[in-house]
């Protein structure tokens, strides 16, 4: 890293014009998370569980921040913070012995690279709907749409097998095609700009459906309804499962957490700090550094908390309502449902711009950031020499290679984008404890004093650990404890 130091902004303005990492992770987390993983709790669930949605959102930021300023004090990232962590070490390389953290990380990203499929997955979806390619595509559509008038009409009436096309993963084709170019050739300002007007017109858009609801007296959501979203009920059947599923993707899910260090490092946050030499001055200027990035994380936590709680209503006010579970190949189609009391005949189309807004925005963010933590990885894994010259290469190669394995995983493993996010949920609760673990120890073992927060900080940061923790323990008793005993 070529430490230039540069003292941070003092004004509120001026810190404005700084942020950014948190505008990509915004990118990354109003997709999977909001779009797919929290309609689906509040169609299963109702109204019920929104304190469990609005604590999965603010609870992660602090260990979400310690972990940026870990990036800061010691300019290493996300993996190096890892791999500090003690515990027994293996390795596969002379130079990569690392600790049973990172083999652990390792196992995550294998299911949280296959989560991305779904993504991709679904884009395709949203464009073989409003764009067939085929014949067989137009039928498929045709026939999706009465089963779900059906399905409206009764609840209990049971689609039957119907045609097949392959106009989705052609679509997924051509958009994984177009985003290895863009991968390719951008560099960070591409990422933040891309993920910032695809999330901002689709948010803009859910916010006024969720507006012109409470105007129809059929579908406006009462205080009553709301209300008991507060009082940390508990629903019947698997409404609580899919929730803590749901948890490790809705807010900063794990991916994001391992992710925002290295953008925070992309963007200058350490570099502008200049190089730690133990001085006052270079103490006061990482400080200021610091106050940046915690300001990116809160206001990018805001920006997420609104448009996940605004998903998460207007599912539970539409499709737990109707009884619609957004699903299968029917997954885009029956979600966009949401969008038909207030948008009539354009809601299909006005949905499908936003499905393709939000997904591609989460699928073309975590394709650039798996490609920089896994470049930073072979490092750590002692698989190269490191350096700034071959990082930059194998981000360039990853970025390349990544999309095609995502389509692969779409194509060839599972082609219900559903499952494949709600597993990398589910992988995703066990290591937000790791985590947690990790921000514990860098905060009382790798920081320097003179920047280390203040008790209230570390009370809220304990609280934050205890929830990860929380999460990862149902999530495996769920899982695998429920299946030994039968439940």
């Amino acid at each position: 890293m070529v430490y230039v130091a540069i003292d941070p902004p003092r004004t509120f303005g001026g810190i404005l014009r700084q942020l950014g990492p948190g505008l990509i992770i915004a990118g990354s987390i109003v997709g999977s998370g909001e779009l797919i993983a929290t309609t689906l709790v509040g169609a299963e669930a109702g109204f019920v569980l929104m304190w469990l949605i609005i604590i999965g959102c603010i609870i992660k930021v602090f260990v979400q921040i310690e972990l940026g300023r870990y990036a800061i004090v010691n300019g290493r990232t996300t993996l190096d913070a890892l791999n500090e962590v003690p515990g027994p070490r293996v390795g596969v390389m002379p130079r990569g012995r690392v600790n049973w953290v990172c083999w652990f990380w390792l196992a995550f990203t294998v299911v949280a690279l296959a989560q991305v499929g779904g993504l991709i997955g679904g884009v395709g979806q949203a464009l073989a709907i409003q764009f067939p390619v085929t014949e067989a595509g137009r039928d498929v559509n045709a026939f999706q749409n009465e089963q779900i008038q059906a399905r409206l009409a009764d609840p209990r009436h049971v689609s039957p097998v119907g045609p097949t096309s392959h106009d989705a993963t052609i679509w997924a084709a051509i958009v994984t095609a177009v985003s290895i170019v863009l991968l390719v050739v951008g560099r960070y300002r591409v990422v933040q700009d891309v993920a910032t007007a695809l999330v901002a017109t689709f948010t803009l858009v859910t916010v006024i459906n969720l507006v012109m609801l409470q105007l129809m007296p059929e579908w406006r959501i009462s205080w009553s309804e709301l209300a008991s979203g507060f009082r940390f009920q508990v629903p019947p059947g698997d409404g609580l499962a899919t929730a803590l599923a749901a948890f490790g993707i809705i807010g900063v899910g794990a991916t994001e957490l391992i992710q925002y260090p290295y953008w925070c490092l992309e963007k200058g946050y350490a570099r502008w700090s200049g190089p730690r030499d133990g001085t006052d001055a270079w103490a006061e200027r990482a400080a200021g550094w610091i106050r940046v990035l915690q300001c990116d994380a809160w206001c990018s936590m805001a920006v997420y908390t609104f448009t996940t709680i605004a998903f998460y209503l207007v599912g539970a006010a539409i499709l737990g309502r109707t009884g619609l579970n957004p699903k299968g190949d029917d997954l885009v189609r029956t979600l966009g449902e949401m969008y038909a009391p207030v948008f009539g005949s354009w809601a299909q189309a006005v949905f499908l711009f936003g499905a393709f807004a939000v997904l591609y925005s989460t699928f073309f963010v975590a394709s650039a950031s798996h490609a920089r933590v896994l470049a930073d990885a072979l490092r750590v894994f002692g698989l190269t020499e490191g350096g700034e010259r071959a990082y930059s290469w194998w981000v360039r190669v990853l970025s390349g290679a990544l999309p095609l394995l995502f389509l692969g995983t779409y194509v060839f493993v599972s082609r219900d984008p559903r499952a494949l996010v709600l597993a990398g949920g589910f992988t995703g609760s066990l290591m937000l404890p790791i985590l947690g673990i990790t921000a514990i120890y860098v905060r009382y073992h790798r920081c320097d004093a003179r920047l280390a927060p203040g008790g209230v900080w570390d009370a809220c940061l304990w609280v934050s650990v205890l929830g990860l923790f929380l999460a990862g323990g149902w999530a495996l008793y769920d899982k695998v404890v429920g299946v030994v005993l039968g439940g």
